[in-house]
């Protein structure tokens, strides 16, 4: 098997594995009891919160542990949005985000009142910071702009946007799931309001995430049963997985930037390969992308049909986000960027990791080309078959 789709999750790595057996087997304590092994169990918790702010540059007490991105991602919008309703109405958020951020906005549309503009981005996938100048009102009070776009790798000009919404007394949060670990993530930035993450993008465990809330904001919970991380998120913390989840994200940090690059010549070896095919292109701003990411149209190909031939040949790729598997629909993102749905609807995303080798591009590459070239061959004989019969 050749993986190539560490953008969906990533394995888990050693030293995350390290921190998490001992509180499963040994120090299984529930961290809000008195007695000696919750006070352990709470120890683990409070160093993990330490080590994950020292790395983000905030105070411990502004991390809130959750279950993932999409709970870190529901909490900031929803939250904000309904704490800070007196202010204003009107909601932002771009139109090539995460469907956790999308469905949140789409809820207190139809469901709470507000009024929520869909941001447009260029054909590229990137915004420009004069539209949201123009689309913030007096009334805005919350916008939500991803680092980094799951399917395509897009970055956003993030601390300029935030600057904006600073300089306009607008909540700025970011879904920066898809980033940490490949780019340079400190929060003590102005404008900031809010970040989400998740553990399984950077080969921490599944089940864990965090959101980064700006020190003295209000923020309404949205669930409900006791006064767990500062009464903003009740539950009994995963206190084996929110340990990985630091140890993991110390280790992913570490030569992040020579892995990134090693990563981008990886990306270009493929692309290279597979752009024999004449109908193939790249999807997404060439420049302002993640080094691992890739998304190709193979145009009048199904990328549904291509993906089960890459499958039988031990390839693992995506459409898109690993949150929409077995929908036919076309990519809302590339849609957003003004893809025909033809072109949208023929698109793999290759999203490439730390254990991929030049050896297993190549033979990636290789057999893309193959499987590429084999559906385009049977597809070509339907057609004069299908003329034939007429």
């Amino acid at each position: 098997m050749i993986y190539l789709d560490y953008n969906a999750t990533t394995p888990l790595c050693k030293p995350a594995l390290d921190a998490i057996l001992p509180l499963l087997e040994q120090h299984y304590g529930n961290p809000s009891s008195v007695h000696i092994a919750g006070r352990e169990a709470r120890a683990a918790v409070d160093d993990a919160r330490d080590r994950l702010a020292n790395l983000l540059g905030v105070q411990p007490h502004e991390l809130i542990f959750t279950s993932g991105g999409t709970e870190s991602n529901n909490l900031a919008i929803l939250g904000l949005a309904r704490a800070n309703r007196e202010r204003g109405h009107h909601l932002i958020c771009a139109s090539t985000e995460h469907h956790a951020v999308l469905n949140a906005f789409e809820y207190l549309g139809r469901r709470e009142g507000f009024e929520v503009t869909f941001l447009p981005v260029n054909e590229c996938g990137r915004i420009d910071p004069n539209e949201l100048k123009r689309l913030i009102r007096n009334e805005t009070i919350l916008v939500s702009i991803m680092s980094a776009n799951n399917e395509t790798g897009v970055l956003q000009p993030i601390e300029e946007l935030a600057q904006i919404c600073y300089d306009r007394g607008v909540l700025f949060h970011s879904d920066m799931v898809q980033s940490f670990g490949k780019l340079e993530t400190r929060l003590n930035q102005a404008g900031l309001a809010a970040a989400s993450f998740a553990a399984h993008k950077f080969h921490g465990p599944k089940g864990a995430g965090l959101l980064y809330l700006r020190a003295g904001l209000p923020i309404e919970g949205i669930q409900f049963g006791g006064a767990h991380e500062n009464q903003r998120r009740p539950g009994t913390e995963n206190v084996a997985a929110i340990a990985g989840m630091a140890a993991a994200a110390e280790w992913i940090l570490n030569g992040r930037v020579g892995e990134q690059d090693r990563q981008r010549s990886l990306c270009d070896r493929l692309w290279n390969q597979i752009s024999s095919f004449p109908r193939a292109r790249q999807n997404g701003d060439a420049v302002h992308r993640l080094a691992n990411t890739l998304n190709v149209s193979f145009h009048g190909l199904s990328s549904e049909t291509i993906l089960m031939a890459l499958d039988l040949e031990g390839i693992c790729a995506s459409s898109g986000s690993a949150c929409m598997v077995g929908s036919v629909v076309a990519s809302h993102v590339l849609l957003a960027m003004g893809l025909p749905e033809a072109v949208a609807s023929s698109a793999i995303r290759f999203s490439l990791g730390h254990e991929n080798t030049e050896a297993e591009i190549d033979q990636a590459g290789e057999t893309i080309t193959k499987v590429i070239s084999r559906i385009d061959s049977a597809k070509s004989k339907e057609k004069i078959e299908a003329y034939a019969v007429v």
